[in-house]
């Protein structure tokens, strides 16, 4: 169900019950792009039921779905569109358009093209774990995370949000777990991982569907490399690809969790084993990276992972 993970904490004092968070979700529905829009995003029913609730709650987890379109006008066609206008002015005035009349013809041409243009549609998964104080955002896009989190700012009367932040960053502690092939406690690296040198040149060295515990993978982290991107598994029970902003990309439940929910389907069973499982991946992970950072607005927990120091901020790569 959750593909991505970029998780926002929601700071102490918001308080509000399922009633008012539909009311407010249900100011800002998503409708269809008009014939002369270019965009459209809002709010539609979890479920995909027409008229259903916008809220969704499910084990005590509250699950939301935000609902993208926007209209696919190719470059080349803009651009002769374009053309098409500068070149009729030039033949009826003797004159080519100037860099402001140019701007212009390309607004009225895109005006002209968009009530034919194709449409792409697409949504957004967004879950609220009340007790745990997180917002998750399923997605892998840094600015339509931003989107959907300012969206519920404004609609939510005290809702303040701010990334996850940790006291250790999680490329000092991938690093840390490459060099020494010693992941912190519940965690194994898996196959794929991305490291990046700092340099002017901006080296980038991958590795897919390949061992890592190797002596070339910790020569380039002495040479310098820094991790952007680590696969890795939690408690045999979800897979992931952490990357150096603390997003969870590639998020997969394993065969241990899909064998054990057998035949059991719908919208009710799978949010509440996604969320049941994630929300303990999310815990146990910002405690691997030595709980949270002040920057958060809360006091995160001990430095010391489940048995498992944490890796302090300045360690040697």
């Amino acid at each position: 169900m959750f593909k991505n993970l970029i998780v926002y904490r929601i700071a102490e004092g918001w308080q509000a019950d399922l009633g008012t968070l539909e009311e407010a979700l249900a100011r800002m529905p998503f409708a269809e792009c008009g014939a002369t829009q270019e965009r459209s995003s809002g709010w539609v029913p979890p479920r995909g039921e027409a008229h259903g609730p916008l809220a969704e709650s499910v084990a005590g987890q509250w699950v939301l779905r935000w609902q993208s379109e926007a209209k696919v006008l190719p470059g080349p066609v803009l651009a002769r569109k374009v053309k098409e206008k500068a070149e009729a002015i030039e033949r009826e005035t003797g004159r080519k358009p100037g860099k402001k009349e140019a701007r212009e013809l390309k607004d009225e041409a895109k005006l002209d093209l968009l009530p034919m243009a194709f449409t792409k549609l697409g949504s957004t998964w967004v879950w609220i774990d009340r007790e745990a104080r997180t917002l998750v955002v399923d997605s892998g896009n840094q600015g339509r995370a931003d989107e959907i989190t300012s969206a519920l700012v404004e609609l939510l009367p005290g809702l303040s949000l701010a990334l996850v932040d940790t006291q250790t960053s999680p490329q000092a502690a991938m690093a840390h777990w490459l060099r020494e092939q010693e992941p912190p406690a519940g965690f194994t690296i898996d196959r794929e991982c991305e490291l990046k040198s700092p340099a002017e040149d901006k080296a980038v060295v991958r590795y897919a569907r390949h061992p890592l515990d190797i002596d070339e993978v910790r020569a380039h982290i002495e040479s310098g490399k820094l991790p952007t991107r680590l696969a890795m598994s939690w408690d045999g029970r979800v897979s992931f690809v952490l990357t150096e902003g603390l997003q969870l990309r590639k998020v997969a439940l394993l065969d241990s969790v899909l064998d054990a929910q057998g035949d059991e389907g719908g919208f009710d069973a799978d949010v509440a084993i996604a969320t049941g499982e994630l929300s303990r991946l999310i815990a146990d992970l910002v405690e691997a990276l030595g709980g949270e950072g002040r920057t958060a607005g809360v006091e995160g927990p001990p430095a010391a992972a489940a048995g498992h120091p944490a890796v302090p901020e300045d360690a040697p790569f």
